[in-house]
C-alpha cells in the first residue's frame, strides 16, 4: 500500500472517492444477480427466454461501447462515470414496472449501459492517476471494488428478496446508485496529454481496430470467457434449483468475491515485475477448473468451491487485461483500447444467454458448465499461442519468459527485463 504515499494529496482524495463510488456501483449491480433470473422465470419464461432477457444486458454494453469510449477519451472520464452511475441508479426502478418479456429485455439492455460507461472510465481514470512503474499494483488495489461489491451485493439481494420480496431489492439497488452519484461529483480528473491518433486508433475505424493483433487476441480470449461468465451469472441460480441443493445462491457470488479480493492484492504488484502474461494464463486455468467443478457440483460445498475458483480467475483476468491494454495504449487512447478489448467479453455474455439457454432446454442446466469448461480451455490455448507476433514469442510472453512486444511504454519492457 506504500504506492499511495507516492501520490499527491489531491490524487489520493480522488482515488478514495472513486474507490467508494466503485464499491457502491458493483454492489448495486450484484445485488440483482441472484434474483433477476428467478424474477424473469416467475413471469413464465423458459430457460431460453431467461437467457435472452439476461443476455440483453450485454447487447446494451456492446451497442454503446464506441460512443462511450470516445466520450471518455474526448470529453473526460468523469462525465462517463456519472452517466454509468446514473443508469445503475435508474434501471432497478424500471424493473418494478416492466410487465412483459419485451419490456424486461429493454430494461436489461438499458442496464448494460452502466458497465459500458462506468467500468471503462473507472479503469482509464485509475491508469491516468497511476505512475507507470506501479500501474499494475494500483490497478490491483483499485479493482478491489469489484470483488468487494460483488461479495456484498448478492448476499444483500438474496436476503432482501427472501425477507421482503423483489421490490425491496430493486429499491435498495437504486439507492446504492444514487449514493454513488453523490460521491462522484467532487472528483477532479487530471489533464491528459493529447497525442495524434495512430493508424490503428483512427476514430472512424473503431470496429476495424479489433483486427490489430494487440487487441484481437485479448478480445477473443475475453469472448470465450464471457460465454462462461454469462453462464455463471444467468444459470447458476437455476442449476442450484435443478440440483435440489438448498442454500442462498448469493453466497456463491460472495465466495467468488472473497477469492477475487484475496488474489488481487499480490498479483497486481507482481505483474509490474514479471509481466501480465503468466497471470493471464493462470487465470484461464482457474476459470476452467471452476467450470468443471460447477459441472459436477451436487452439494453446497462444491458450489461454493466453484464460485471461489471462478472469483480467483476473474480477480486476476480482468485487472490484468486492463493493465495489458494500458501498456499497449497512449494516454488519450486508453478508453478506446480497453473498450475494444472488452467487446469480446460483451459479445460472449450476449451469446451466453440465448445460445446456452437453448442448450439447457434440451439437456438441462448442468451440461452448460461442461461446455463452458471446454471454452475456457480453448481460450488458454489461444493465449499461449497467439498473444504475441508468433507462437514462440506468444508462449514466452504467456509464461513470463518474454516481454510484451506491443507495449508502447519502453520503461515497462525494461523493468520486466531487469527482473529476469
Amino acid at each position: 500500500m506504500k504506492v499511495f504515499s507516492m501520490l499527491c494529496p489531491s490524487d489520493r482524495r480522488n482515488l478514495g472517492s472513486l474507490f467508494v463510488a466503485g464499491l457502491l456501483f458493483w454492489a448495486s449491480l450484484a445485488s440483482l444477480l441472484p434474483i433477476l433470473p428467478l424474477y424473469v422465470q416467475s413471469s413464465g419464461a423458459t430457460g431460453q427466454m431467461v437467457g435472452l432477457v439476461m443476455g440483453c444486458f450485454a447487447i446494451g454494453l456492446l451497442g454503446s461501447r464506441p460512443q462511450l469510449a470516445r466520450l471518455a477519451d474526448d470529453r473526460g472520464r468523469k462525465i462517463t462515470l456519472l452517466l454509468g452511475m446514473a443508469v445503475v441508479a435508474i434501471a432497478p426502478l424500471i424493473y418494478i414496472f416492466a410487465e412483459s418479456m419485451v419490456q424486461l429485455a429493454a430494461v436489461r439492455a438499458f442496464h448494460g449501459l452502466s458497465i459500458a460507461a462506468f467500468a471503462l472510465a473507472y479503469s482509464a481514470l485509475v491508469v491516468d492517476l497511476s505512475p507507470p512503474q506501479h500501474r499494475g499494483e494500483l490497478i490491483g488495489y483499485m479493482s478491489l471494488v469489484n470483488p468487494i461489491g460483488m461479495g456484498l451485493g448478492p448476499a444483500m439481494g438474496g436476503f432482501l428478496q427472501a425477507a421482503w420480496g423483489y421490490q425491496a431489492t430493486f429499491l435498495a439497488s437504486a439507492a446504492l446508485g444514487l449514493l454513488g452519484l453523490a460521491l462522484l461529483l467532487p472528483i477532479r480528473e487530471p489533464r491528459i496529454e493529447k497525442h495524434p491518433p495512430t493508424q490503428r486508433h483512427r476514430r472512424e475505424n473503431f470496429w476495424l481496430q479489433l483486427a490489430h493483433p494487440a487487441v484481437r487476441t485479448p478480445a477473443l480470449v475475453l469472448l470465450l470467457v464471457g460465454l462462461s461468465f454469462g453462464a455463471l451469472t444467468t444459470f447458476v441460480p437455476l442449476l442450484v434449483a435443478e440440483s435440489g441443493v438448498t442454500f442462498n445462491v448469493g453466497l456463491l457470488y460472495t465466495a467468488a468475491a472473497i477469492a477475487s479480493f484475496t488474489i488481487r492484492l499480490p498479483v497486481g504488484r507482481a505483474s509490474d515485475s514479471y509481466g501480465r502474461g503468466p497471470f493471464i494464463s493462470f487465470s484461464l486455468v482457474l476459470y476452467t477448473l471452476s467450470m468443471v467443478v460447477l459441472w459436477q457440483a451436487s452439494s453446497t460445498l462444491q458450489f461454493l468451491l466453484g464460485g471461489f475458483l471462478e472469483g480467483a480467475g476473474a480477480g486476476i483476468l480482468i485487472p490484468m487485461m486492463a493493465a495489458l491494454m494500458a501498456d499497449r495504449a497512449l494516454p488519450n487512447e486508453r478508453g478506446r483500447m480497453f473498450s475494444l478489448c472488452m467487446v469480446g467479453f460483451d459479445v460472449g455474455i450476449a451469446m451466453a444467454g440465448p445460445v446456452l439457454g437453448a442448450v439447457s432446454d434440451q439437456v438441462g442446466f448442468r451440461a452448460i458448465f461442461g461446455w463452458s469448461a471446454v471454452l475456457t480451455a480453448i481460450a488458454l490455448l489461444i493465449f499461449l499461442t497467439l498473444s504475441s507476433k508468433d507462437a514462440p514469442h506468444s508462449l514466452r510472453f504467456a509464461l513470463g519468459r518474454g516481454d510484451d512486444i506491443y507495449a508502447v511504454d519502453s520503461t515497462l519492457t525494461s523493468t520486466h527485463s531487469l527482473t529476469r
